[in-house]
């Protein structure tokens, strides 16, 4: 990388960390912990792209970003915060920001955006929107994972288009509240927000009622893909002659829409004319570090409610984080809400959770860091992680006998302790000679401890 990079962050190692990366790579870095010397810097001309921090002792990096549009028109201004909400995504692409990282934020993926930004040097600048005074402070969709920061950086690119959006995801993830966010965020904000299902739609005057509904707002078609076909005609022909006051177009369903369309249960017309853009909302289980922040937020909302004061047990926090929540975060809500009514102390113990869930559905394995994935799929994020973190430099020569080694260790000693320390059984269940074992065990210098295992 070559070029000059602004860092204002009010955390040191942040700081530090960012200019030993950015110097190693080949920038000039300029780093501060005040916005008063980042904004003197930039009015200097100095830097070609800016990495800033939200929230620091002397101001707010957002509220800054107009400023900085004005004195230098095509800066690239990369936000990083650790203010994990979908408003933080919005106002920094409101704000006209360049792109926009939660913290903890990933360096080599900082490192890649950087570059982009670098070798970006014109970027189109759009007159920054106003804040509504009625908009609420926060919404009812919270998450610091990356699959949720991606989703509210696409949910900030897609809410000032007039593209039509497809929203999908299980039950219970919060589509309709993506929606919502879209259009209560969009320059459609004052106009009528209406849901229409299939029984809106069902006779010949349905579509001419909900065209006088919305009024050139925001029209949600609610899971599309449930919808016969007579009815999805209709709704093409209205989508075709929408009259004067043209809406947006926006649809919800739990199925995968491309599926539904190759399998006919869509048809092709409509399948192209609702997928502007698309929009997938994780599962619960998809993004379990979300779970106890999710759920911290529902005791704070059952508090203010009732003024009664809950929180759960650190037993009972694992429990739920190892559940598989196949209601996704509408039944994660629903469970709390029972909790902080039915509990008799403020801490929520791990047999009330267990009495709770004993009557929702049965959990479901979850595998590595809490991402239900193909064992493939995790490999290769961490393999692609550890390329990312050698940047254009190719790893040390021997690499698949390293990868093997980190592989076959835990496996043997998982499977060691599964079956008591017992080889013959565990090599049984590895599927490998008893000698091979043995080896195995030897090379890699693994420790067997031989215990009676309850099964």
């Amino acid at each position: 990388m070559d070029g000059t990079v602004l860092v204002a962050d009010d955390d040191r190692t942040i700081r530090t960390v960012l200019t030993q990366a950015l110097t190693r790579a080949g920038c000039k870095v300029h780093a501060t912990s005040s916005l008063t010397t980042l904004m003197r810097w930039v009015a200097e001309g100095k830097g070609d792209v800016v990495i800033s921090d939200v929230v620091m002792p002397d101001g707010n990096g957002l509220e800054m970003l107009p400023k900085i549009a004005q004195d230098r028109p095509g800066l690239p201004v990369i936000v990083i915060s650790a203010q994990n909400t979908i408003m933080t995504a919005i106002q920094a692409a409101e704000a006209d920001a360049y792109d926009y990282l939660p913290k903890p934020f990933d360096l080599p993926d900082l490192m890649k955006r950087t570059a982009r930004a670098l070798d970006q040097k014109q970027h189109a600048q759009a007159e920054p929107v106003e804040a509504s005074e009625d908009r609420p402070d926060e919404l009812p969709l919270v998450g610091r994972t990356p699959v949720m920061q991606a989703l509210y950086r696409l949910v900030a690119r897609v809410m000032n288009t007039d593209l039509s959006v497809m929203i999908s995801g299980e039950s219970g993830t919060g589509k309709s509240l993506i929606a919502r966010a879209i259009h209560d965020f969009s320059d459609r904000r004052t106009l009528p927000f209406v849901t229409a299902t299939a029984a809106d739609l069902s006779d010949l005057e349905g579509p001419a009622r909900v065209m006088a509904r919305v009024r050139g707002g925001t029209l949600l078609i609610d899971e599309i893909a449930d919808i016969d076909d007579e009815i999805q005609a209709r709704i093409v022909r209205m989508m075709d002659t929408p009259g004067d006051h043209v809406p947006r177009f926006m649809a919800t369903s739990q199925s995968d829409l491309t599926d539904a369309m190759e399998s006919g249960r869509v048809r092709q017309d409509l399948y192209y004319r609702l997928c502007g853009a698309t929009v997938h909302v994780p599962a619960l289980r998809e993004r379990v570090d979300d779970i106890t922040l999710l759920t911290d937020h529902f005791l704070a909302r059952e508090e203010r409610e009732s003024g009664t004061k809950r929180r759960l047990s650190p037993e009972a926090v694992e429990l739920v984080r190892r559940y598989s929540w196949p209601g996704n975060v509408r039944q994660l809500e629903n469970a709390i809400r029972r909790l902080s009514l039915t509990s008799r102390a403020e801490e929520i113990s791990r047999t009330e959770v267990e009495m709770v869930l004993g009557s929702q559905p049965e959990a479901e394995p979850v595998l590595g860091d809490g991402e239900r994935e193909k064992l493939s799929a995790s490999v290769g994020r961490h393999l692609r992680r550890y390329f990312d973190l050698h940047g254009n430099i190719l790893p040390p020569p021997g690499l698949y006998q390293r990868i093997l080694r980190e592989v076959e260790a835990p496996l043997i000693e998982i499977a060691l302790d599964a079956t008591g320390g017992n080889q013959a059984k565990c090599a049984d269940l590895l599927g490998i000679n008893r000698n091979t074992l043995r080896k195995k065990i030897t090379d890699l210098d693994i420790q067997v401890t031989r215990r009676r295992k309850l099964m």
